[in-house]
């Protein structure tokens, strides 16, 4: 890790601190962190920065736990099992929060391109693409006017819908590295698309990632398509 890695690691491992500060007194977050309730206090007030082994702890323990229960207070069910998770996808802070602790948490490997799909996966996409330097590229239902060329994957849901997704030719090229991420993973239909785009692009898959997992069929369906990473933030049953 070079001098700019560690730095970054701990500044993520010190907007955690504040975000957990935010609802808890210096001994609440003493006690969560097992941290001395004195260094959190120069930790958050900016006096000094964490060690990198205590940053680690931070981004990669107690920040994971600490943003999964965030996620889960946010999130709200309908009585037919749909999601809104608005409180979640609008607030591009608490996003790039997720983003190292997702990319540590899961190992993903540094990708040339973050992939996801509009429109709800596009604010989590674009946290990660900051985290690892990347560029963005999301799928859109439609096709845009001015593009000639497009990579279009196309599937017959269970429900007997069929679904389509169009990436600009462009937006991918052989022997990329790319992330595939999103919002939501249920059945892990959309991300099956995403994974197609990427195979037809002749890129290289470093993982898939979610900010929510309903059921495990998702997660396992991604795993089965995939010699990489597989992981969600937060599973609700």
């Amino acid at each position: 890790m070079n001098r700019a890695e560690k730095a970054a690691l701990q500044l993520q491992a010190v907007a955690v601190l504040r975000m957990l500060k935010e609802t808890r007194t210096y001994d609440e977050l003493a006690d969560l962190t097992g941290l001395p309730a004195g260094d959190l206090n120069r930790y958050v007030n900016g006096h000094v920065l964490p060690g990198v082994e205590r940053a680690h702890e931070v981004v990669d323990g107690v920040g994971r736990d600490a943003l999964s229960d965030e996620l889960e207070a946010r999130v709200a069910f309908d009585e037919e099992g749909y999601v809104d998770n608005s409180a979640v996808v609008f607030d591009q802070s608490f996003l790039d929060l997720v983003a190292p602790v997702a990319a540590n948490a899961f190992g993903f490997e540094r990708p040339d391109v973050v992939l996801t799909a509009a429109t709800d996966g596009i604010t989590l996409g674009a946290a990660m693409a900051s985290y690892f330097d990347a560029r963005l590229a999301y799928a859109k239902k439609s096709k845009e006017t001015a593009v000639e060329e497009f990579i279009e994957s196309r599937q017959r849901l269970a429900s007997g819908i069929e679904l389509t997704y169009y990436l600009p030719a462009s937006a991918l090229s052989s022997g990329q590295r790319v992330l595939v991420v999103d919002d939501l993973i249920r059945s892990g239909e959309t991300q099956e698309l995403l994974l197609d785009i990427a195979l037809q692009a002749d890129a290289s898959v470093t993982g898939v990632f979610a900010l929510i997992a309903v059921g495990d069929e998702g997660i396992d369906r991604a795993e089965t398509l995939v010699d990489a990473p597989v992981g969600a933030l937060s599973t609700f049953e």
